[in-house]
């Protein structure tokens, strides 16, 4: 399972690296899923087809297992809907003022760190 995970990763690395040259045109993780799938198409009779076979076993694996992940928020909503009726205004305020505060202060991120950079190499 290891090994699947791993060829995952560096797929999905290389679709990051082609999004970046590409500037956002297809997100990284679309691009690494085209390239694996690729991949394990053309190569089912060579030597890297014969090394990516763990990806298949454990990309199943994941996919069976991933409502798990989605689960313990979807009962804590059930469970809690008398306080979501009660303060569902309060939290979906919250929530966008929160959002919102997170996309500025990453916006100031990446410029400060744009002009770091953008310094550092004309200097």
């Amino acid at each position: 399972m290891l090994v699947g995970i791993t060829f995952l990763l560096i797929f999905q690395l290389f679709g990051e690296v082609i999004a970046y040259y590409l500037e956002g045109l297809v997100p990284g993780p679309v691009i690494g899923m085209a390239l694996i799938f690729g991949a394990l198409i053309a190569s089912r009779r060579t030597l890297i087809g014969r090394l990516m076979q763990p990806t298949v076993p454990t990309s199943h694996t994941l996919l069976a297992n991933f409502g798990v992940l989605f689960v313990p928020a979807g009962v804590g909503i059930i469970q809690h809907l008398d306080l979501l009726a009660e303060r569902g205004l309060a939290l979906l305020v919250t929530i966008a003022i929160s959002t919102v505060a997170t996309l500025i202060v990453t916006v100031w991120c990446y410029l400060a760190i744009k002009r770091l950079i953008g310094g550092a190499s004309h200097g």
